[in-house]
Order: structure tokens, then C-alpha cells, then sequence
């Protein structure tokens, strides 16, 4: 398996520098390309010429693509969502494909806490005010009732998707005291242990915080609408760090505006990078990372191990994380 072509489109993501190639390399003669433009369709097919395992966390590969690559063996999307490649295409061609789950878990938890506590305890605002030196001209303490402190112990969240990361935040936000209800097409025995099942409605009607844990698909995407808020509490505070297109970007940022949102805290839009002209960047109490919840350092050690982990299991004969379609 050592003379095996290995190439990896876009290895800036997984690893911008501060890691190692070196569990990948063994496997094969690896090249890695920092990026690879996504429009360039001819490039992309140049560097999978005569390749016999390829990784990749965003390239897209059509099916055009995927045909011109004659000796491709072997995918590895070095992400949890797969929707950049064609799968049935895949299949056809009789490439194998693995996908890498679960290895961004305990940080995009982490990241969806601080985004929520970001809008309640206000840690920028009043950052910013003791640098403008408002401390040292006032007494004791600083409150601005423009921007309200908010204790969660007692407040109701309601977790949209229930699945590994949506319960590990279920457990986080019982340790802050919060009663958990939880929206899933399925319940396990975990889950509820966690949270109290309840349907769409009945989470949108009685949860004080709602956060997005769901995949994208064609049933999901903007589910989060004009229809959907009315249905939510006055003042209702919303956390995406799934995907982007759960949300209705337009209705959202005027419900901020007006007041019926609260405030959002957002790793994720519906275009990435940002378009200037997204609504949210100008609505009120909006907080918006560039999709970073899942690119601590620990959380991409942990994908590359992953990687090399496929990998083995395909030496092996005994490929994991399949994701090809039967």
C-alpha cells in the first residue's frame, strides 16, 4: 500500500501548520495542497490525476469529477457532513468513501456554551467598556440595562437534534440548572436521561434558549422561519453552530430587529465566507464566529487521527465510516 498516491485538497483546514502529516504519510506518497479553488473544476481533476486516495474536507466532487479520476480508489472526506461529494456517483465508479464522525464533539459543545454565554453574561460589551476607561470614571461596578445580564439556572433550552453533540450540550446545560427539552425523529434511553422529549411545537412554545444540533437536509433547511418564530416564546434567545441553512436569514434578523428574538449567537450562515450583504450582520445583538466551533487544535488532532485510523482499516481490507451508498 506504500506506493499508493495519496492527495489532500484543502489541508489547511484540518492542519494550518501546527500538526503533523506524518500518521497519513506512512500509508502512501502524500501530497498536500493548502487549498484548492472549489470553482476550478479543471484544477481540481489536474491534482486527482492518478491518484489512489484522496482527502478532502469542502472540495466538491461531481460526478464529472469523480470519472475523470481514473485510479481513484478511496475518499475520505476529512469532515462529519458529506454533501460535497456525489455519492451515488461514487458507488457507480466504485470508489469507497469514509467520512470522519464524532471527533468535533467536546469542542463544538464548548463553543456553543461560550456563544450562549456570550449573550447573557455580555463578556465583549463590558470588555470594551473598561477599555473606553467607564470603570475608572464610575464606582464599584458598571450596568447597562441596554445590555442585561442574564443567569441561566431555571430557564427552559430546547435542543433541536438530539444526537451525540445536542445531548453532550443537554448535559452541560443541566449542570447550569436548566430544565432540557429535546426535538429528535428518534428517542433513546440516553436522550432521556437527559432532556424530556417534546415535539417541534411544544419546544418552540415553552424553551427560553433555543440551539440548533440537526443535520442539513431538504426537510430542515430554513426551518427556522417566519411560521417557526411566531410559534417561539417573546424574547427567546437562539445558537446555531450546525449549519447555516436552518435558518431563514431574512426573518431572523428582523425578528432581532424587533425584538422577538432576543439575541443570536451563530457559528455557521447560509453562505461561507459571510456575504457582506447577510442580514444578520447588521440586526441587533447578533454574534457571529467564521465558523471555527469544531478547529481547536485537540479537535483536529483528533480528525487526523481519524484519517489515518480509515486508512489503516482500508490497508486492512476492513474499511470504516463508510458513508457509500449500498
Amino acid at each position: 500500500m506504500n506506493d499508493l498516491k495519496i492527495v489532500v485538497l484543502d489541508g489547511k483546514y484540518a492542519n494550518p501548520g501546527d500538526l503533523s502529516w506524518s500518521a497519513i504519510e506512512k500509508y502512501g506518497k502524500l501530497t498536500v495542497y493548502e487549498e484548492t479553488p472549489h470553482e476550478d473544476e479543471e484544477l481540481i481533476k489536474e491534482r486527482i490525476q492518478d491518484v489512489d486516495i484522496l482527502i478532502t474536507n469542502k472540495v466538491p466532487l461531481t460526478e464529472d469529477i469523480l470519472k475523470s479520476a481514473e485510479q481513484l480508489k478511496y475518499v475520505i472526506i476529512s469532515a462529519t457532513g458529506y454533501n460535497n461529494i456525489n455519492l451515488e456517483a461514487a458507488n457507480d465508479l466504485n470508489i469507497l468513501v469514509s467520512h470522519i464522525p464524532a471527533y468535533s464533539t467536546e469542542s463544538v459543545v464548548q463553543h456553543t456554551l461560550a456563544l450562549l454565554l456570550q449573550v447573557t453574561n455580555q463578556v465583549s460589551h463590558y470588555d470594551e467598556a473598561v477599555r473606553k476607561g467607564r470603570w475608572e470614571e464610575s464606582d464599584w461596578t458598571i450596568y447597562d440595562r441596554s445590555n442585561p445580564l442574564i443567569e441561566l439556572s431555571g430557564k427552559t433550552i430546547g435542543i433541536i437534534g438530539f444526537g451525540a453533540i445536542g445531548q453532550a450540550f443537554g448535559q452541560v446545560a443541566r449542570q447550569l440548572g436548566m430544565d432540557v427539552l429535546a426535538y429528535n425523529r428518534s428517542e433513546n434511553s440516553a436522550g432521556r436521561e437527559i432532556a424530556n422529549y417534546v415535539t417541534l411545537e411544544q419546544l418552540y412554545n415553552k424553551s427560553d434558549i433555543i440551539s440548533l444540533h440537526i443535520p442539513l437536509s431538504p426537510d430542515t433547511k430554513e426551518m427556522i422561519n417566519q411560521k417557526a418564530i411566531d410559534q417561539m416564546k417573546d424574547k427567546v434567545v437562539l445558537i446555531n453552530t450546525s449549519r447555516g441553512p436552518l435558518l431563514n436569514e431574512n426573518d431572523v434578523a428582523e425578528a432581532l430587529n424587533l425584538g422577538k428574538i432576543q439575541a443570536i449567537g451563530v457559528d455557521v450562515l447560509s453562505e461561507e465566507p459571510m456575504d457582506k450583504n447577510n442580514p444578520l450582520k447588521e440586526a441587533k445583538n447578533t454574534f457571529i464566529t467564521p465558523h471555527i466551533a469544531w478547529a481547536t487544535k485537540e479537535s483536529r488532532e483528533r480528525l487526523l487521527s481519524i484519517i489515518s485510523d480509515n486508512l489503516e482499516a482500508f490497508k486492512q481490507g476492513k474499511p470504516i465510516n463508510i458513508i457509500s451508498k449500498d
